[in-house]
Protein backbone atom coordinates (compact mmCIF):
# COMPACT_ATOMS: atom_id res chain seq x y z
CA UNK A 1 0.00 0.00 0.00
CA UNK A 2 2.51 2.40 1.00
CA UNK A 3 4.89 1.43 -1.90
CA UNK A 4 1.69 2.37 -4.47
CA UNK A 5 1.42 5.57 -2.92
CA UNK A 6 4.55 6.54 -3.57
CA UNK A 7 4.44 5.44 -6.76
CA UNK A 8 2.03 7.84 -7.26
CA UNK A 9 3.72 10.28 -5.06
CA UNK A 10 6.78 9.49 -7.59
CA UNK A 11 4.43 10.48 -10.98
CA UNK A 12 3.16 13.14 -9.91
CA UNK A 13 5.46 14.70 -8.80
CA UNK A 14 7.99 13.85 -12.11
CA UNK A 15 4.98 15.30 -14.31
CA UNK A 16 5.19 18.76 -12.07
CA UNK A 17 8.79 18.53 -12.06
CA UNK A 18 8.67 18.37 -15.76
CA UNK A 19 6.04 21.31 -16.75
CA UNK A 20 7.62 23.89 -14.31
CA UNK A 21 11.09 23.06 -15.74
CA UNK A 22 9.91 22.81 -19.53
CA UNK A 23 7.71 26.02 -19.03
CA UNK A 24 10.77 28.05 -18.89
CA UNK A 25 9.85 30.84 -16.56
CA UNK A 26 13.34 31.97 -15.03
CA UNK A 27 15.72 30.52 -12.92
CA UNK A 28 13.40 30.18 -9.74
CA UNK A 29 10.89 28.03 -11.50
CA UNK A 30 13.33 25.97 -13.06
CA UNK A 31 15.19 25.42 -9.95
CA UNK A 32 11.85 24.58 -8.17
CA UNK A 33 11.48 22.10 -11.25
CA UNK A 34 14.62 20.70 -10.74
CA UNK A 35 13.62 20.42 -6.29
CA UNK A 36 10.72 18.61 -7.50
CA UNK A 37 12.14 16.65 -9.43
CA UNK A 38 14.51 15.19 -6.80
CA UNK A 39 11.74 14.07 -4.63
CA UNK A 40 10.47 12.12 -7.50
CA UNK A 41 13.57 10.50 -7.87
CA UNK A 42 13.67 9.94 -3.92
CA UNK A 43 10.23 8.10 -4.12
CA UNK A 44 11.33 6.23 -7.37
CA UNK A 45 14.01 4.85 -5.02
CA UNK A 46 12.24 3.97 -2.56
CA UNK A 47 9.82 2.21 -4.85
CA UNK A 48 13.16 0.80 -6.31
CA UNK A 49 14.50 -0.47 -3.23
CA UNK A 50 11.03 -1.75 -1.82
CA UNK A 51 10.20 -3.74 -4.67
CA UNK A 52 13.52 -4.80 -5.78
CA UNK A 53 13.64 -3.47 -9.01
CA UNK A 54 17.30 -2.72 -8.92
CA UNK A 55 17.45 -0.36 -12.24
CA UNK A 56 14.36 1.53 -10.98
CA UNK A 57 16.77 2.32 -7.69
CA UNK A 58 19.94 2.72 -9.15
CA UNK A 59 18.64 5.15 -12.53
CA UNK A 60 16.75 7.29 -9.90
CA UNK A 61 19.52 7.36 -7.42
CA UNK A 62 21.87 9.03 -10.11
CA UNK A 63 18.94 11.59 -11.15
CA UNK A 64 18.45 12.35 -7.79
CA UNK A 65 22.37 13.70 -8.10
CA UNK A 66 21.51 15.35 -11.92
CA UNK A 67 18.31 17.24 -9.98
CA UNK A 68 20.44 18.35 -6.77
CA UNK A 69 22.94 19.88 -9.68
CA UNK A 70 19.77 21.38 -11.50
CA UNK A 71 18.69 22.93 -7.72
CA UNK A 72 22.02 24.47 -7.19
CA UNK A 73 22.92 25.62 -10.95
CA UNK A 74 19.49 27.20 -11.38
CA UNK A 75 17.94 28.22 -7.79
CA UNK A 76 21.30 29.60 -6.16
CA UNK A 77 23.71 30.31 -9.27
CA UNK A 78 21.18 31.38 -12.62
CA UNK A 79 19.10 33.25 -9.79
CA UNK A 80 22.29 34.90 -7.98
CA UNK A 81 23.77 35.98 -11.69
CA UNK A 82 19.57 36.83 -12.62
CA UNK A 83 19.79 39.48 -9.62
CA UNK A 84 23.12 40.91 -10.69
CA UNK A 85 21.81 41.75 -14.18
CA UNK A 86 18.84 43.32 -12.30
CA UNK A 87 20.55 45.63 -9.64
CA UNK A 88 22.99 46.30 -12.65
CA UNK A 89 19.51 47.14 -14.60
CA UNK A 90 18.17 49.18 -11.96
CA UNK A 91 20.81 51.17 -10.59
CA UNK A 92 22.00 51.87 -14.76
CA UNK A 93 18.08 52.92 -15.88
CA UNK A 94 18.48 56.11 -14.51
CA UNK A 95 20.47 57.05 -17.48
CA UNK A 96 18.72 54.66 -20.18
CA UNK A 97 17.01 52.00 -20.73
CA UNK A 98 18.61 48.99 -20.95
CA UNK A 99 17.27 45.31 -21.29
CA UNK A 100 19.45 41.91 -20.68
CA UNK A 101 19.35 40.05 -24.11
CA UNK A 102 17.38 37.27 -23.36
CA UNK A 103 14.40 39.36 -22.05
CA UNK A 104 14.35 39.75 -25.77
CA UNK A 105 13.30 35.90 -26.54
CA UNK A 106 9.36 35.45 -26.65
CA UNK A 107 8.25 38.96 -26.84
CA UNK A 108 6.16 39.92 -29.43
CA UNK A 109 7.27 42.58 -32.60
CA UNK A 110 4.66 45.24 -33.10
CA UNK A 111 4.67 47.05 -36.12
CA UNK A 112 3.08 50.73 -37.02
CA UNK A 113 -0.14 50.82 -35.19
CA UNK A 114 0.61 48.26 -32.63
CA UNK A 115 0.00 45.91 -35.94
CA UNK A 116 1.24 41.63 -34.39
CA UNK A 117 4.27 41.17 -37.17
CA UNK A 118 5.54 38.24 -35.13
CA UNK A 119 7.72 36.56 -32.33
CA UNK A 120 11.30 37.51 -31.75
CA UNK A 121 13.21 33.99 -31.24
CA UNK A 122 16.78 34.90 -30.75
CA UNK A 123 18.81 38.14 -30.78
CA UNK A 124 22.35 38.30 -32.08
CA UNK A 125 25.41 40.67 -31.21
CA UNK A 126 28.39 41.70 -32.82
CA UNK A 127 30.99 39.98 -31.37
CA UNK A 128 33.54 42.99 -31.46
CA UNK A 129 31.24 45.89 -30.60
CA UNK A 130 28.81 43.79 -28.47
CA UNK A 131 26.07 45.89 -30.30
CA UNK A 132 22.69 44.13 -30.64
CA UNK A 133 22.93 43.81 -34.77
CA UNK A 134 19.72 41.17 -35.31
CA UNK A 135 17.01 39.75 -34.10
CA UNK A 136 15.10 36.59 -35.59
CA UNK A 137 11.70 37.28 -35.68
CA UNK A 138 8.80 34.19 -36.75
CA UNK A 139 6.48 36.01 -38.19
CA UNK A 140 2.69 35.87 -37.58
CA UNK A 141 1.30 32.75 -39.19
CA UNK A 142 -1.25 35.33 -41.51
CA UNK A 143 2.08 37.23 -42.96
CA UNK A 144 3.97 33.31 -43.42
CA UNK A 145 3.11 30.03 -42.07
CA UNK A 146 6.94 29.02 -41.60
CA UNK A 147 10.79 30.08 -41.61
CA UNK A 148 12.02 32.79 -39.93
CA UNK A 149 13.08 36.43 -40.41
CA UNK A 150 16.31 38.20 -40.35
CA UNK A 151 15.20 42.11 -38.52
CA UNK A 152 18.48 44.30 -38.50
CA UNK A 153 18.50 46.12 -35.45
CA UNK A 154 18.28 50.22 -36.54
CA UNK A 155 17.04 52.98 -35.24
CA UNK A 156 13.67 52.83 -34.47
CA UNK A 157 13.04 49.76 -33.05
CA UNK A 158 12.41 50.51 -29.09
CA UNK A 159 11.85 47.89 -26.37
CA UNK A 160 9.21 47.81 -23.79
CA UNK A 161 7.97 45.44 -21.13
CA UNK A 162 5.33 44.18 -23.58
CA UNK A 163 7.03 43.95 -26.65
CA UNK A 164 9.34 45.24 -29.41
CA UNK A 165 8.25 48.43 -31.58
CA UNK A 166 9.37 48.98 -34.94
CA UNK A 167 8.07 51.10 -37.89
CA UNK A 168 7.51 47.93 -40.49
CA UNK A 169 4.27 46.72 -41.69
CA UNK A 170 3.23 43.39 -42.67
CA UNK A 171 3.77 43.58 -46.29
CA UNK A 172 7.43 44.56 -45.04
CA UNK A 173 7.50 40.81 -44.14
CA UNK A 174 5.46 39.58 -46.54
CA UNK A 175 8.23 40.81 -49.80
CA UNK A 176 10.81 39.08 -47.92
CA UNK A 177 9.06 36.13 -47.86
CA UNK A 178 8.31 36.35 -51.14
CA UNK A 179 12.14 37.46 -52.01
CA UNK A 180 11.19 40.59 -53.42
CA UNK A 181 13.36 42.56 -50.73
CA UNK A 182 15.86 43.73 -51.36
CA UNK A 183 19.11 42.52 -50.30
CA UNK A 184 20.09 45.43 -48.14
CA UNK A 185 16.96 45.11 -46.71
CA UNK A 186 16.67 45.50 -42.96
CA UNK A 187 14.42 42.40 -43.53
CA UNK A 188 15.76 38.81 -45.06
CA UNK A 189 14.34 35.32 -45.17
CA UNK A 190 16.75 33.33 -43.33
CA UNK A 191 17.48 30.04 -45.53
CA UNK A 192 16.94 26.73 -43.06
CA UNK A 193 18.05 24.69 -45.85
CA UNK A 194 21.21 22.39 -45.08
Amino acid sequence: MIVDALGWIALVATCIAALLTAANLGARATGAGFAVFFVGALAWCVVGYATGQRQLLLSNAFLALVDLFGVWRWFYHRARADDAVDRVKNEEERRAPLFALEELIGKPLRGRNGIALGTVQGALADGLTGQLRFLVVKPESTIASEGFLRLAWRRGLTVSVEAIDCNLVPRDLAAARRHDADQRSDVAVIDQRN
